[in-house]
């Protein structure tokens, strides 16, 4: 789409390049003259109009129209020496305004540095503090990690530590019941003596025999199951 507009503006220049540009002083020079020459047209008729025919020769004639030229061409170099003034004047403002403007935009561009300079030192700051606390972050994931498998390892103590408890108890608890068992037994057995001695009508005999049995020693393991009754008799709270 931009192609062929470039294409074009090229032609034009290399026209205007070819074909105006050799003949800009020309045409400037005719434009110079025509004026002049419609200025001596306008003065060479003011001049017949205020002189008396016959009454002037043809030098007098030629010397009003060179003094009304220069004095035409007097006051159009005033005017231009007045305009060129003005802009002068006008570009001398507009150069004081852009000066201001130059002398601002330094100011705030030497802000602009500090500013930049203090954002610079304050990101420095920023990256530093951020590496030491990845730094710190690195280090108490490890530490947390090390506490992990430390809180692991004491709760697997604390359950083999639970389960050795427990089977101590169970096992406290069976050799309990065997020595109850064994006691119920024992009672039971005598309980049935006596009735039988009552049931058969052995009064007599049935004392003898009962201090004989109170009178036989306990066995090696009925000893030891005596010995250990208070102790397994603590256990059974302990297990509840």
């Amino acid at each position: 789409m931009g192609s062929w507009k470039n294409h074009v503006r090229a032609q034009l220049l290399q026209r205007d390049h070819e074909e105006k540009r050799p003949f800009v002083g020309v045409f400037t020079s005719l434009s110079q003259l025509e004026e002049r020459l419609e200025i001596r047209k306008q003065i060479f008729e003011d001049i017949h109009t205020s002189v008396e025919p016959g009454g002037a020769e043809g030098g007098s004639i030629d010397l009003q129209l060179q003094l009304r030229e220069s004095e035409h061409l007097a006051e159009k170099l005033s005017q231009a020496v007045s305009d060129l003034t003005a802009v002068l004047y006008m570009k001398e403002a507009e150069l004081q305004y852009w000066q201001s403007r130059v002398s601002q935009y330094r100011q705030e561009a030497l802000a602009l540095a500090k500013r930049n300079h203090n954002l610079k030192a304050a990101f420095l700051e920023h990256e530093f503090t951020i590496e030491c606390q990845s730094k710190e972050l690195a280090a108490l994931r490890l530490e947390q990690s090390g506490l992990k498998e430390g809180l692991q390892q004491a709760h697997a103590d604390a359950e083999r530590l639970l389960q050795r408890w427990v089977e101590e108890k169970k096992e406290g608890a069976d050799r309990l019941n065997k020595y109850n068992d064994i006691q119920e037994r024992w009672q039971h057995l005598a309980k049935q003596l006596k009735k039988r001695f009552q049931r058969e009508g052995m009064k007599e005999v049935a004392p003898a025999m009962m201090s004989s049995l109170n009178g036989i020693k306990p066995t090696k393991a009925t000893q030891t199951t005596h010995d250990a009754q208070p102790q397994q008799k603590s256990a059974v709270p302990l297990g509840s």
